[in-house]
């Protein structure tokens, strides 16, 4: 399995990471150039460990890169943080970097993509956005993290949101207690 991770400049850059450490398989990453001035902002990680992480990294700039064609096969696209610009581009059409031209190909090829938005409140633009995205198959997974599996740090709820992504994936995990478990 073949899976793109895109981070973008939103709070929640853990997020992100947590799901490129328990991804199976290929991991191609993508950092904005937000992200990448947040990484160090919100935890005690350099850009460097993050791309340590992955099998591959792309420059989001680069629009020649593999997976701005539909011809380049993935299974799966993951925005972890989606900030709200980049998923007003992506309902747009707007395939300016290479995390939105990507996204856009995995809407057009019917690959699975998951936008985990972390903005809150949210304008009417934006959840218009969102029920565009999710009316042309994204998934939006918004980082609201349950409590039913009593969570005790802040890693307990880092887990819980990357587990619903690799569920969304129908991967196997063991990040949270399953409802009913």
């Amino acid at each position: 399995m073949r899976y793109v991770v895109a981070i973008t400049g939103a709070s929640g850059i853990m997020y992100g990471v947590k799901i490129l450490k328990e991804l199976p398989g290929e991991k191609i990453l993508v950092i904005s150039d937000m992200a990448k001035k947040i990484i160090p902002d919100e935890s005690d990680l350099k850009v460097e460990d993050v791309e340590k992480m992955a099998d591959v990294v792309l420059d989001d700039h680069d629009l020649f890169a593999s997976i701005s064609s539909g011809s380049y096969r993935f299974d799966a696209m993951i925005v972890a943080p989606c900030s709200s610009s980049t998923l007003a581009k992506i309902a747009s059409g707007l395939a300016d970097t290479l995390i939105t031209r990507a996204a856009a190909v995995a809407l057009k090829e019917s690959r699975k993509l998951v936008l985990v938005t972390r903005e809150t409140p949210k304008s009417a633009i934006m959840l218009e956005n969102e029920l565009k995205l999710a009316r042309c198959g994204a998934t939006i997974l918004d980082a609201n993290p349950g409590f039913y599996s009593n969570p005790k740090t802040l890693d307990d709820i880092i887990a819980f949101i990357a587990g619903r992504c690799l569920d969304q994936l129908n991967l196997e995990h063991s990040l949270y207690r399953k409802w009913g478990e």
